[in-house]
Parts: structure tokens; C-alpha cells; sequence
């Protein structure tokens, strides 16, 4: 489905290096700031207390967060556990300060507003378990990779797989880099919109490399340089759909989840954002760049396309 159609490529390589220096830039400063800024962990890397606290009624999730708040705890986390009368709280740890006396200290506060309240479990994260999870992330994150890698390395060439997942990790250092810059929580959740969003930039990046690998076999006079910028344009409408409508779904979110969903939507937001921009001008300008040629896609084999079919070679 194509809402418009340009009648003429768009010259989006002429313009590559510019857009990949500024993505080097980007990059550099990213690594910068998680360097010397680090990422400020949530509980669940750092440990602390968690508790699990009962109401008579459906609880006031806002106003749970803002007495606990007030006790001069600034990452706290308070979500609904179970049931709307439930909730979950998760203190980070403090010195000279036990699980305990942060759990009486708390209960009390709370008890303060709202007589009904009552504890039913308390219990201690510690640091040991954060490392172990931190641990089991980087692994999953490093498995994506290499299966990204694989994947590509089968269904394109080798080149493409290395122009992809540069292009991925552009968008996974710069999200990380963001968190690190502005010191916004990174939690569980925000790891799981991490590798959320490697997959969908892998996505956008097969779905170019679709087009480009189709191109190559329907326009024999055209070089690599027009071949990928006649892919890009062909796939433009697409993009404003699939991203359009999934970046509004992300937005709402971010504006009306709340704060559990905050961290989450936000790194969302930015990485959808970013990884459009490296599909269309990292990936396919390293693919460029590493030399990629139709004879380098000639092993996959000859296959009949109507030319006048305006979504051949598409995936979705």
C-alpha cells in the first residue's frame, strides 16, 4: 500500500558522508557519556528493598509514589502487582540503613495516609542478584547480535550483514548513551525496549536490502549508487506507514503510561527514531561503501518479478 509515490529517486547517497559523520559524531559522544557518566541502574542491577503492600480499596498508585517520595527516596518504583489493591515499591539500598528499617520507615508513611494499608511481604535484592542480571542482559544482547549477524550473512551477503549490524549498534550505543547523558533510570524494562528495537531496525534494514537485491536484478544498467537510492525512494511510503503508525503508539505511551512506562516508551521513542535514520543512511551507505555488487548477490538465485508490481521484493 503506498499512500503517495515520488516520481523520481531521491538522491540519498550523494549526501552519505555528511549523514555518517554526523552518525560518527553521535556515536563518539554516546560512548562518551557512558563512559565518564556511566548508566544510573535501577533496584533490580543495584539491589535494595522490595515490598508488597495491601489496600482495602483500589490503591492511589500517585499518591503511594509521592508519600514515599517525600521520605527522600528520588528512584523509587511503585506499580500495581497483581490486583489494582496491591502494590509493588522498590527502594534502592541506602547506607547505614537496613532492609528492615526502610520497610517500618515506609509502612509507617503509608500507613499515615491510609490507615487500611497493611505489609505483606518485604524482602532484599542484593547486589549479587543486580550483577547476575546485568550478567544474563549483556548475554541476551550479545546473543541477538550474533543471530542478527547469521541471519543476514544467509538471507543477503556478508557485506550487508556487517552494513546492518553497524548500523544496529549505532542505534543501541546512542540510546544507551542518552540514559547516560541525562541520568535516566535504566531498569529491566528499558533493556527489554533495547532489544525491541535492535529487531525492528533489523527489520527496516531487510526490508532496504530487499528492495536493493530486487533492484540489482530488475535495473541492469544502473550502478550500486542508484540502485540503493531507487530502493530507498521505493520504500519511502512504507516507511512514513509502519513507522508513522508505530511511533504514535510508542507516543502515547510515553505521554499517557505513567511513570512505569516512562523509561520504557522513552527508549523507544529514541531508538525507533534513530533506527529508521541508520537503515536508510548508516546501513545502506556501509553496504556502499564495503562495495556491494550484483555479482555479490548472484548466488541467490534468479527469481520472476512482474516489473510493474510496485511492492516487489517488500517484506513487512
Amino acid at each position: 500500500m503506498e499512500f503517495f509515490k515520488i516520481g523520481r529517486d531521491l538522491p540519498f547517497m550523494r549526501y552519505a558522508l555528511v549523514f555518517n559523520v554526523i552518525s560518527f559524531l553521535t556515536f563518539a559522544l554516546a560512548v562518551f557519556f557512558l563512559v565518564t557518566r556511566g548508566l544510573h541502574l535501577s533496584v533490580e542491577f543495584t539491589g535494595g528493598t522490595v515490598m508488597q503492600v495491601s489496600y482495602a480499596q483500589a490503591a492511589d498508585v500517585e499518591g503511594v509514589r509521592k508519600t514515599v517520595a517525600d521520605l527522600g527516596y528520588g528512584d523509587v518504583q511503585v506499580q500495581n502487582f497483581g490486583t489494582a489493591r496491591d502494590v509493588m515499591i522498590r527502594l534502592p539500598a541506602q547506607k547505614g540503613v537496613s532492609s528492615a528499617q526502610q520497610s517500618e520507615q515506609v509502612i509507617a508513611a503509608l500507613k499515615g495516609a491510609e490507615p487500611s494499608v497493611s505489609l505483606k511481604r518485604t524482602e532484599f535484592v542484593g547486589p549479587q542478584v543486580g550483577e547476575e542480571l546485568a550478567t544474563d542482559g549483556l548475554m541476551a544482547l550479545g546473543m541477538v547480535i550474533l543471530g542478527i549477524i547469521i541471519y543476514l550473512a544467509l538471507r543477503f551477503e556478508w557485506k550487508f550483514a556487517v552494513a546492518a549490524i553497524i548500523a544496529n549498534l549505532h542505534d543501541v550505543i546512542i540510546i544507551l548513551g542518552f540514559f547516560a547523558f541525562f541520568q535516566w533510570e535504566f531498569s529491566l524494562s528499558v533493556l527489554a525496549a533495547v532489544l525491541a528495537v535492535l529487531g525492528y531496525s533489523v527489520n527496516e534494514s531487510v526490508v532496504i536490502f530487499d528492495r536493493i537485491r530486487e533492484a540489482f536484478r530488475r535495473f541492469r544498467k544502473m550502478n550500486t549508487h542508484e540502485i540503493i537510492d531507487h530502493a530507498i525512494t521505493a520504500n519511502i511510503s512504507r516507511t512514513i506507514i509502519t513507522h508513522g503508525s508505530t511511533q504514535v503508539m510508542v507516543l502515547s505511551m510515553l505521554l499517557f503510561g505513567g511513570p512505569t512506562l516512562h523509561y520504557f516508551s522513552l527508549a523507544l521513542t529514541v531508538g525507533i527514531l534513530f533506527g529508521i535514520y541508520s537503515s536508510v543512511f548508516v546501513a545502506a551507505a556501509i553496504a556502499m561503501w564495503l562495495g556491494v555488487k550484483r555479482e555479490d548477490l548472484a548466488k541467490s538465485g534468479p527469481r520472476k518479478e512482474d516489473p510493474n508490481d510496485p511492492n516487489a521484493g517488500a517484506v513487512v
